[in-house]
């Protein structure tokens, strides 16, 4: 039987995701496939590399640095997640991947971008990430329209994977795994609201086809967690999510607010820990 893991993104909400996969890690659950948007992709690729904790703790450290990410980064660099700090100096010296074990660990691991000349999602296997065209796609993955610049792989131009898929449903139930597991970044009943359709037409003027699957996204979205909640029903999926709202930020600082979207991550998985079990 092999079990496979969708992860939400969601900025700083993704603290919960760290939290669900620390727990799993700790009580070895076990995770044959994962596929990754933003900041699931991010945070969730510390899975495959086995580092429990790894996300929080640099988090909590560097969330208040300027050259972290936030207006600063934004104003010197064009990038609101600082390429340098977070891409460089964090994942080779001040709290480093494990890019042996990420490598050497049999989890296939997938990263959502959007591809922004076509406006499609693309789904890239990661296998290395010493290899820096994966690194980048993890930067591309979680970097968001408008504050960020496209991320350049392969001579394809990439952004924020969420834009395109944001809850790729369709795709993790069409790669062969027997059980689906999905991690929310928000609680049950939310919905998605429709958001100004001019600013993204002017602002990205040059790439249509990306403008518009901006403004669609939220009836995209909003028809993914129709078919998760009907998936859920039926029994064919597991869903975890946040069982209360927790008032985050996307960009946020306080150390104290990402700890307790994380520990609401842990509290929730270990609610499930049983029914986690029976599923897989």
């Amino acid at each position: 039987m092999k079990t496979g893991l969708l992860l939400e993104g969601g900025a700083m909400r993704g603290m919960y995701t760290a939290g669900v996969l620390d727990n799993f890690m700790e009580h070895n659950i076990k995770i044959d496939g994962i596929v990754g948007v933003s900041a699931g992709a991010l945070f969730g690729m510390n899975y495959k590399s086995k580092q429990i904790g790894r996300v929080i703790r640099y988090n909590k450290k560097y969330a208040g640095n300027k050259n972290y990410m936030g207006l600063y980064s934004f104003l010197t660099t064009g990038n609101i997640m600082n390429e340098e700090f977070c891409f460089k100096k964090i994942v080779n010296e001040l709290d480093p991947i494990d890019y042996e074990t990420f490598k050497n660990t049999e989890v296939e691991f997938y990263a959502v971008v959007t591809n922004i000349e076509t406006g499609k999602a693309e789904y890239i296997k990661i296998d290395d990430l010493k290899d820096k065209n994966n690194l980048e796609i993890l930067r591309a993955s979680g970097s968001m329209p408008f504050v960020s610049k496209p991320v350049i792989v392969n001579d394809k131009k990439y952004l924020d994977g969420g834009i395109a898929d944001s809850i790729p449903i369709d795709k993790i139930m069409n790669m062969g795994f027997d059980k689906v597991i999905v991690v929310l970044t928000r609680p049950d009943g939310y919905k998605k609201k429709k958001t100004n359709q001019v600013f993204p037409k002017i602002y990205y003027r040059k790439y249509p086809k990306f403008a518009e699957a901006i403004n669609n996204r939220y009836k995209k979205y909003n028809n993914e967690l129709e078919k998760i909640s009907k998936l859920e029903k039926e029994g064919k999926i597991l869903v975890i999510r946040p069982s209360k709202f927790v008032k985050i930020k996307r960009i946020e600082k306080n150390s104290s607010k990402l700890q307790e979207m994380y520990d609401l991550g842990k509290e929730d998985t270990i609610k499930l820990l049983d029914k986690i079990n029976e599923f897989k």
